[in-house]
Parts: C-alpha cells; structure tokens; sequence
C-alpha cells in the first residue's frame, strides 16, 4: 500500500498531478486545496489514499494528513465516490465541511457539485461524531453550546418573538469573535444582525 510520495510535480492541474518519484510518473487525483500547494517542476511530498477496484488502481494525494482523513470518512458514506470526496474538498475547506456536519447544515454541503440532498444527509448522520478534531475551534463549539450568556440571550430574543434558530447561528458568529461578551451586548449584536 503507498502511504506517501516524494518527487518532482511533473504535471499539474487542479484536479490531478503527476509526481515523478525517480523517473516513475504517479498520477494522483487531487482537491483543489492540495492543488494550490504544489508548484509545477519543484519537489513536493502527497500523503496518498491508495483505493484498489476491479478496473483500476487509484491514487489520491494531499497536503495534509488532516485532509486525507477527511476524504477517508467521506468515502466510508455510503454512496460518496472519491470523485464527490474530492469535490466536497475542493469547495469547502476541513473547517467548513466539519462545521456543516457539526451544525446540520445540509445546503452547505450540497454546495459541492454532485452531492444532492440525500448523500448531504447521509454524511451529516454518519460522521456527526468523528469531524470534531477537524473544527479549528472545536473547543470553542463545545463552550459555545453550553454557553450560560448564548443561553440567556437566545431566551430573551424568544420572548421578543425571534426564533431560536434564527438567531443561534448568529450568536455562535459573534461568541466566536468574542467570547467575553456579556448577555446584553450579545442580545444587542443579534438583533443588529438579524
């Protein structure tokens, strides 16, 4: 099984490169993300996602060991290919694609090319609970859930007649920028942004 490659960027297009690793040219499907890492003639290092089928034997690279986890949990789903995995990463980033699985934010998700709302769904139950680590503020969204201020100020913008989910997101956003804020302020920056 490969597990990485180190060579000369022989060819390079947003969707594929080829690496010459001494003189044996891999071809290696890519996100647009891993993509913009490399840069044509120069030595670069893919970790790479070997997928064996009847018809082919597949290699898929990336920059980081964080996305080839991604893509990893991505093709478990039931009915995404690696050719959806690389689109969904190739139009959102680990932090979005986390966040919208984390959130439920299926139209997010849907935004990749090829991924209608079913598969959407799908990823959302079934990797709900292993996208944490890839949440740059992942800490940050288990304090913001149970958030004593976010709590208190989502209440009183229930009394005002003011949806909860309306304004959750936004609460999230601005707890995020500032996580000392008090409940009125909060409330105030809410109502701003609604």
């Amino acid at each position: 099984m490969i597990f990485s490659l180190q060579g000369t960027v022989q060819e390079l297009s947003p969707t594929y490169a080829v690496i010459n690793v001494n003189g044996v040219g891999y071809y290696v499907g890519i996100s647009l993300m891993t993509s913009q890492k490399l840069i044509f003639n120069k030595d670069s290092f893919l970790f790479i996602q070997q997928i064996i089928r009847e018809d082919a034997h597949l290699l898929f690279g990336f920059h980081t060991r964080l996305e080839k986890e991604m893509f990893n949990l991505l093709i478990s789903v039931n009915g995404v290919g690696a050719v959806s995995a690389l689109i969904l990463l190739s139009t959102l980033n680990l932090e979005e694609i986390a966040s919208a699985i984390l959130s439920g934010n299926s139209a997010l998700i849907q935004k990749a090319k090829g991924i209608g709302a079913k598969t959407a769904d799908r990823i959302i139950v079934d990797l709900k609970d292993k996208v944490q680590k890839f949440n740059a503020t992942g800490e940050e969204i288990s304090n913001v859930v149970n958030n004593k201020t976010k709590e208190e100020s989502l209440s009183a913008l229930e009394v005002l007649g003011i949806p909860k989910r309306m304004s959750e997101k936004i609460a999230d956003r601005i707890i995020k920028q500032n996580a000392d804020i008090t409940t009125e302020e909060l409330v105030k920056q809410i109502l701003k942004n609604i």
